[in-house]
């Protein structure tokens, strides 16, 4: 354990600690199978048992990578997104998910685009579905920044919290910051199942 949390002090105290946060943090955005939020909630743990790295760089860094990976998941829907849903048939689950989802982004993109940055996988979807149906790229950058900040804000403070309620042991932060944040997201995709439930339920009376 002493051996891993040693490697993992040497790691931090490089300054190149930034770059991979935030290239890390990028690559989420368009291929959810980094797991950002563990790299970020880990950095920020190891910053309040001994100050390095920099919290706020480690908060910047998050941020302006999930920006960066949410434009390119952007740019990725925009290129061939909108093609592939002109092919789709039109009475088909697909068309029909799609159709649903232009809609919702027509009337509260910026809510939709703010709430998914919580939901790994779910961030995804939405930022190529915005992409695909050429939703304003000005409005995108105003609401992405708003939705990467606090989440940047979010996994940082979490982890630096947790960091502290564990000085002792600083691997135990690390895993209760990450079990938490787990959970928050759990929460959140139980909550937007629950309420598309009740949508369908007071739809289909």
């Amino acid at each position: 354990m002493d051996a891993v949390l040693d490697l993992l002090r040497e790691t931090v105290t490089s300054p190149w600690v930034y770059v991979v946060l935030f290239v890390a943090t990028a690559i989420d955005g368009f291929f959810p199978a980094i797991p950002a939020e563990a790299a970020v909630i880990t950095a920020a743990v190891l910053s309040a048992d001994s100050g390095h790295p920099n919290l706020v760089g480690v908060i910047v860094a998050a941020a302006l990578g999930a920006l960066a990976g949410d434009h390119i998941s952007y740019a990725i829907g925009r290129g061939g997104g909108s093609r592939r849903l002109a092919r789709l048939p039109e009475r088909s689950r697909r068309r029909a998910g799609s159709e649903w989802a232009r809609r919702a982004v027509d009337r509260r993109g910026g809510l939709i685009l703010t709430t998914a940055r919580y939901v790994p996988g779910g961030r995804t979807a939405v930022t190529l579905t915005m992409g695909a149906i050429r939703y304003p790229r000005r409005s995108f950058l105003f609401f992405d920044a708003i939705a990467t900040t606090t989440w940047g804000l979010y996994c940082g403070l979490l982890g630096y919290f947790g960091g502290l309620a564990f000085e002792r042991d600083p691997i135990k932060g690390v895993v209760a910051g990450v079990g938490l944040a787990i959970a928050i997201t759990i929460l959140i995709e139980a909550v937007r199942v629950l309420r598309r439930r009740a949508h369908r339920r007071a739809a289909s009376r």
